[in-house]
């Protein structure tokens, strides 16, 4: 079975690619004998027979968002109704870029090309697609309009439109909204990417935060102060996708400043505007260690609000509560106090904060940051005929590839099960997974859902920093998000 599998073929495809960390003879000899890699593969295994689509649902399905999220459940929607008629709308040509892969791209590990596909080249057979932007929602009449012209009708419809990157609420970068594939925004770059200002959240950000780095190191190896350049991470106050990524981008930097040989010249510091560096305490526990290992500093409810490149210096405001006595209700209240934080650094990487695109998150469907749903449904909580998933969905947790490739299941299940009139019995339990580079050559593979605990894939120790994990993440988690998950069948 291994030797037919399209998703073995492209892992060993990109082996070939970095023969500096393995060959392809002693990757297939890993993979063919490895139980555990047996696993991966058979878990991610695209069939090469056709899926004989049996469910019937009549009436038109308009997916808003064409991108790993959307595409996939339109792939899926596509193999199990007979006769189905599917509409994709998406604008951004490159909209099934291997976004995740951009944290490899910003370490130097990877090339933009190699995270970048074109959505063409994976619309379902039978899909029809619409390369335009939706400029309204008009969910009481089951409509949109597209371009602000163009009326579209359907009968169910599925929000995937992902998470835009608000870097204008940050003072000092005048910025729209912009997405993470494509579509970059060049006030941004006016700012980001230049003068030690970086951020990977974009593809142009990517490859800039990469020559960001290699100019740190050659500052530092050129530095003979006492005092040590700065390097400062930084976590915003919103839900963000990929949330280990500021902390994936800081061990990359280490890694990188160790292997020049310059660890020591750098301090590198991560400010958060939350309480904790990792959000589940079960793996906060062991990051925190590797902080304390590898000299990193940490400053908690910190939020990042200007930035002044011309002057390397970043302002954060921190925040606290603290009791005081309310003589007009004549109690003890909370009351949250803040004070302005000014941060110099040779460095500075930025996570923007974000939110579903105005559009949407505007509209009857929204509440003004995301798209609301019903957590393990993924039915919209007013519209019944919509559904959501990915990066917009107002749903706590579930901001990542390997979220969406649960929920869209669960969402093509719920959809089929409403237009039969039928319980909507698929649930999404919150499984969330942060595959956190922790070196250049290990991970610490981090799975859990809303109750907060690890819900580990494979019988491996989850806290420990792994090899394993990085071959995972650097050769088959996109093979088998491109070739399986935009199949519809993985």
């Amino acid at each position: 079975m291994m030797k037919d599998s399209k998703i073995l073929e492209e892992i060993l495809n990109e082996v070939d690619k970095h023969p500096e960390i393995m060959s392809r003879r002693d990757a297939l000899k890993y993979l063919t004998m490895s139980p555990l890699a047996a696993t991966v593969l058979a878990s991610a295994t695209v069939a090469t027979s056709e899926v004989s689509a049996s469910a019937d649902v009549k009436g038109k399905i308009v997916i808003a968002g064409g991108g790993l999220a959307g595409m996939a459940t339109a792939a899926r929607l596509n193999n199990m109704i007979s006769n189905a008629d599917i509409t994709v709308i998406e604008p951004n040509p490159n909209s099934v870029s291997y976004q995740p892969g951009q944290t490899l791209v910003a370490a130097g590990v990877w090339d933009l090309n190699d995270i970048r596909y074109k959505r063409d080249d994976f619309v379902p057979k039978g899909v029809k697609l619409i390369a335009g932007n939706i400029t309204s929602f008009d969910p009481d009449n089951n409509k949109l309009t597209i371009d602000g012209s163009q009326e579209v009708s359907y009968d169910y419809l599925v929000v995937a439109m992902g998470a835009s990157l608000n870097y204008g609420f940050i003072k000092g970068i005048d910025s729209d909204l912009i997405t993470s594939a494509g579509a970059n925004n060049a006030n941004v770059k006016k700012v980001v990417g230049q003068n030690g200002v970086h951020s990977l959240y974009f593809e142009d950000g990517a490859v800039a935060t990469w020559k960001g780095t290699q100019e740190l190191i050659a500052k530092a190896k050129a530095h003979t102060g006492s005092e040590k350049l700065k390097a400062v991470y930084t976590m915003p106050h919103t839900p963000i996708k990929c949330g280990g990524a500021p902390l994936k981008i800081m061990y990359l930097m280490h890694a990188r400043l160790k292997e020049a040989g310059v660890a020591d010249k750098v301090e590198l510091t991560y400010y958060t505007d939350g309480g904790a560096l990792f959000g589940i305490p079960v793996y906060n526990t062991p990051i925190v260690k590797q902080f304390e290992a590898r000299g990193f500093k940490y400053n908690f409810k910190h939020n990042l609000t200007e930035v002044d490149s011309a002057n390397k210096v970043a302002v954060f405001t921190k925040w606290w509560e603290q009791k005081e006595y309310d003589e007009d209700i004549e109690e003890e209240v909370t009351v949250r106090k803040t004070e302005r934080v000014e941060v110099p650094f040779d460095f500075l990487h930025i996570v923007p904060p974000m939110k579903a695109p105005t559009e949407v998150a505007s509209s009857k469907l929204g509440n003004g940051n995301w798209v609301t749903a019903v957590k393990e449904t993924l039915q919209h909580d007013t519209y019944k005929n919509v559904f959501v998933l990915g990066d917009n969905a107002g749903i706590i947790m579930g901001k990542t590839g390997g979220s969406a490739r649960k929920q869209y299941k669960v969402v093509v299940d719920n959809l089929i099960a409403e237009a039969n009139g039928k319980p909507l019995s698929a649930k999404y339990d919150g499984y969330t997974v942060c595959p956190l580079i922790t070196s250049l050559g290990t991970v610490m593979l981090a799975e859990f859902n809303w109750t907060k605990e690890p819900v580990p894939s494979f019988p491996l120790d989850p806290l420990q920093e792994r090899w394993i994990w990085w071959l995972l993440k650097v050769y088959a988690l996109k093979p088998m998000t491109i070739y399986g998950m935009l199949s519809g069948k993985a």
